[in-house]
């Protein structure tokens, strides 16, 4: 009987330390915001490798160029076109929270070798590597600063022949697309991934262009109920939209470095991303 309590006891006790061990792992992640969220899906940002060997993306389907060049005082961004002489719509591409990566230049060498013209822009002037940087350089970023970084770059593809122009971003550089689109830059249209929401209708009443929305269905910080209400917030303004939640994926699943990465969901969204810029910028 005395051993039979003691083992008892000792039961109890690793059953306490399994559910309190449990419980913080969820709170670490279920009671997080965004950027720190990203930090536990995304742990690294991705390199252009990386990029090139995801289901989404690949080679350009046609010739690109592409060059750092000075658009915001002295930031730089990367802007690629195709190399075939002709006019096409421009893209604002805007990247995660770990700044311009490779991975993001790679992006936008794909997008342009679909015929646009595409900024990747540089908010932050570094590029984190670990996540405690990037949260770093994410929280003492100004949105009017970053709202005037991206508008430069619009005005750069402007300058360079695009009389239509999108937004583009991934994760914190999704809420950036979406926060450019809200500046009052006139955009034809806005796409974001998995990015920071509005739901107040009388600030999307600010939106001119369209939407596309991509979200996870598992998503902890950009959850899906708060998805749901963007959504039906743009319908109350009447901002046409197409907002689509991926069901049993997490944040930044896009993301080919990340243990959230979903081959098939990236897939499909690259090609509602492309019929979606297609639609509206063409």
């Amino acid at each position: 009987m005395k051993h039979s309590s003691v083992f008892g006891l000792a039961a109890v006790l690793l059953a306490i330390v399994v559910f309190a061990g449990f419980a913080m792992r969820y709170r670490s992640t279920a009671e997080v915001p965004l950027h720190d969220m990203a930090a536990h899906e995304v742990p690294l940002p991705a390199t252009a490798g990386e990029i090139s060997n995801a289901a989404s993306l690949g080679a350009p389907v046609q010739p690109v160029i592409g060059e750092e060049v000075a658009y915001f005082g002295d930031r730089k961004g990367h802007f690629v076109r195709p190399v075939a002489s002709g006019t096409y719509p421009g893209v604002v591409m805007i990247h995660e929270w770990w700044g311009l990566t490779d991975g993001v230049r790679e992006e936008a060498r794909a997008l342009a070798g679909e015929g646009y013209l595409v900024f990747a822009v540089d908010l932050f002037g570094t590029v984190a590597t670990t996540s405690e940087d990037a949260r770093k350089q994410t929280g003492t970023a100004k949105q009017d600063v970053s709202n005037a970084n991206m508008r430069a770059a619009a005005a750069y593809l402007r300058s360079h022949g695009a009389a239509k122009l999108a937004s583009l971003g991934w994760c914190y550089g999704g809420g950036q697309s979406l926060q450019l689109s809200l500046s009052g830059e006139p955009l034809d249209a806005t796409v974001m991934y998995y990015g920071q929401v509005v739901t107040d209708p009388e600030r999307l009443k600010a939106l001119h262009a369209p939407v596309l929305g991509i979200f996870a269905g598992d998503d902890r910080s950009i959850t899906a109920e708060n998805v749901g209400k963007f959504d039906a917030a743009l319908d109350q303004v009447g901002v046409a939209n197409s907002v689509h939640i991926y069901p049993g994926v997490g944040h930044a699943f896009a993301n080919p470095t990340g243990a959230s990465y979903a081959p098939e969901e990236t897939k499909d969204a690259w090609a509602k991303t492309l019929a979606f810029l297609g639609e509206h910028l063409r």
